[in-house]
């Protein structure tokens, strides 16, 4: 017995998760932002190369999610912060494999930040029109940096100890401002109490207050100007976009006197 076939002309009514997405483009334009995501112009030179910025961005979200793991057991006081790591490593379900996550992830960050960095140097991603997002980035990198200072001290054993010490000690060694920045940093004369509650507030509030906005703004001017190719395939594009008398990039203004090489 053969199927039944549909009359013709009546069309196949939607399933279930199409009428969802239809219904959420009504309301709130996925479908638009979707396209405007993904849908984007990549140049053909591009290489593993442009990946570094996508892999700073995953090591970045698994720090976030192993970071409030850890700091749901972590008690920032010197009385209990060492044992509290300890607990973390030796009692806590599968917290070794997390705290290593971690660890490693943020020396994995701080390498793949400033490898993102020398490419962006190398390939020359840093020029008109992509200015502001290469400085955005350089914030990045400085808060990557402080991201690994702040959280090298909260073990709080002795490494951790004297390694910050020195650490602090080098920034009060800055002219002018160096003593504000040493009290501000430890909380008074020697490290104690105040200088892990402070580098606690400062690793888990201040510094992911920065982080998180700017990293939206890096996202998108990323995807409002494009990537950048590789350098020869750049030059051509800027050659073409010099006769045409603009920038050549949709969605930019228009742009006359490109500065000759």
């Amino acid at each position: 017995m053969q199927p039944m076939r549909e009359p013709f002309g009546q069309q196949t009514r939607p399933s279930i998760s199409e009428r969802v997405i239809d219904s959420l483009d009504e309301r709130l334009g996925v479908r638009s932002i979707w396209a405007a995501l993904m849908d984007r112009h990549i140049p053909r030179s591009v290489n593993w190369w442009y990946t570094l910025g996508s892999a700073t961005l995953f090591v970045f979200t698994l720090q976030v999610v192993t970071g409030i793991f850890l700091a749901a057991y972590y008690v920032p006081s010197p009385d209990h912060a060492y044992d509290s790591v300890q607990y973390i490593m030796n009692e806590v379900i599968f917290g070794q494999v997390v705290r290593g996550l971690h660890h490693w992830g943020a020396s994995a960050m701080v390498v793949l930040v400033v490898a993102h960095m020398l490419r962006v140097i190398v390939m020359g991603a840093y020029k008109y029109p992509r200015e502001f997002t290469w400085t955005a980035g350089v914030f990045l990198l400085l808060l990557t940096f402080g991201f690994g200072f702040t959280g090298y001290l909260l073990p709080w054993d002795e490494k951790a100890y004297w390694a910050t010490t020195v650490g602090t000690n080098m920034a009060g060694t800055v002219p002018v401002v160096g003593g504000f920045i040493l009290r501000v940093l430890r909380g008074g004369a020697d490290l104690g109490a105040v200088t892990l509650a402070r580098f606690f507030a400062f690793h888990v509030l201040l510094l992911p207050a920065l982080i998180v906005p700017l990293v939206g703004l890096h996202l998108f001017m990323v995807v409002r100007i494009g990537i950048s190719g590789a350098p020869d395939r750049a030059y051509e594009r800027e050659q073409q976009a010099r006769q045409r008398g603009y920038s050549g990039i949709s969605g930019l203004p228009k742009r006359s006197g490109i500065p000759k090489r």
